[in-house]
Formats: C-alpha cells, structure tokens, sequence
C-alpha cells in the first residue's frame, strides 16, 4: 500500500514536473538563467488546469491566514478587471468554450498582471504548491520547428533538442496530467479543465471536487 503524500509536500505529479525541470537545467549546463528573485515569468497571466488549481488550494490553506487574503484579494481584483473587459467569464470562466484566439487576446491584453502569488521581494507565496507551468517554464525546445519555453530573459533563445529521456520524461509527465484531468472531468464534466491563473486563487475553484 502506496504512503499518502504529506499535506505540506506537492502531489507526486508536481513533484515529478519539478524533478523533469532540475534534469532538464543540470543537461543544459547553466543555459537556463533561473535564479532566486527572479520573477519575470511570474508577470501575466495564463490558463493553468483544474490540477493546478487544487494544488494552489493545498498551498493557499497552509498560509496564515491574512497572507492568504491578501492573494485573494490581489486575485479577485484581477479576476473584475479581466470580467470587465469580457463579460462572458462571469459565466463562463472555464476556457475550454473559449476560441483560441480569444484566450489569446486576454493573455495578451493582461500581460502586465502579476501573478497573485508574486510577494513584494519577487518570490513565489506558493512555490511548494506552484502550476505545472511554473515548474516547467525556461527549458526552450524545438517542436515541429517552433521554439517554445523559453523565459523572457533569455535574450536569445537557443533551439534545444533535449535528450531522448528527457523527452520521454516529458510526454509521460503530459499524459498522467492528462489521465488526472480525465478522472476530474467525469467527476464534473460541466467545470471544464482550463481556467486563467486569477480565477485559480477565489471561490470558483475551491468549489471544484477534491483530488483523493
């Protein structure tokens, strides 16, 4: 019989994302700038799954408690401004309806919100409990002859082919997330998989089921 993972530790599949990210980094030999207080990947906004959400949820509920309304707070400020450029995520907040080029439009019109987690000395408020995305971003990979991953500091972006088994690693990482979501969805096929990084800290995904 598997060991529950401690309610202070990210889940096994967070904790996997992690590991992928500090492989990924030793390989590279310093090509990815990643340092303590550097926080450029944390401005602007972008779709982080229900996972992700229960997962910032876990972290959120360890926090004193006026640290964890002061995140909310900052979430639910950027939560109006995004419902009222466009009204429909008041009832629609889950992306999965959304055209891709409407999603696209709001990351792009709101690239200047912060991430509700980012504190004044630029680390993470919920880094033990940060998205896939947060855990995977800076490590720039050549797919179908697109760069993709790499952070905005870079200031140039080499076309990285990585290992075999990193590779690997990585499409296993992406199927498991996408077998998690599965069993979600048919818990609640109604709540969608995606929502904007905002709406991942208020009441809209805390209602979301509990992951076992």
């Amino acid at each position: 019989m598997g060991t529950a993972p401690s309610p202070r530790s990210p889940l096994p599949l967070f904790q996997e994302a992690s590991q992928w990210f500090r492989r990924a980094q030793a390989s590279l030999l310093g090509a990815i700038p990643c340092s303590p207080g550097c926080c450029d990947c944390c401005i602007g906004i972008f779709p982080i799954t229900r996972l992700d959400v229960l997962e910032l949820h876990r972290g959120l509920n360890l926090l004193p408690p006026a640290r964890k309304r002061a995140m909310v707070t900052r979430a639910r400020e950027q939560v109006a401004r995004l419902e009222t450029a466009y009204p429909a995520l008041r009832s629609q907040p889950g992306l999965d309806g959304w055209a891709d080029a409407s999603v696209d439009d709001m990351v792009e019109r709101f690239a200047d919100l912060p991430c509700p987690a980012l504190e004044a000395d630029g680390t993470c408020g919920v880094y033990q409990f940060r998205p896939i995305t947060c855990r995977t971003m800076g490590v720039p990979v050549e797919s179908d002859g697109m760069v993709h991953g790499a952070c905005n500091v870079q200031t140039a972006v080499p076309v990285i082919r990585p290992s075999r088994s990193l590779k690997t690693d990585l499409a296993r990482l992406a199927e498991e997330e996408a077998a998690a979501l599965s069993i979600l969805r048919r818990a609640d096929p109604e709540a969608g998989d995606e929502l904007l990084l905002p709406f991942g800290f208020i009441e809209i995904a805390a209602q979301l089921p509990r992951q076992e």
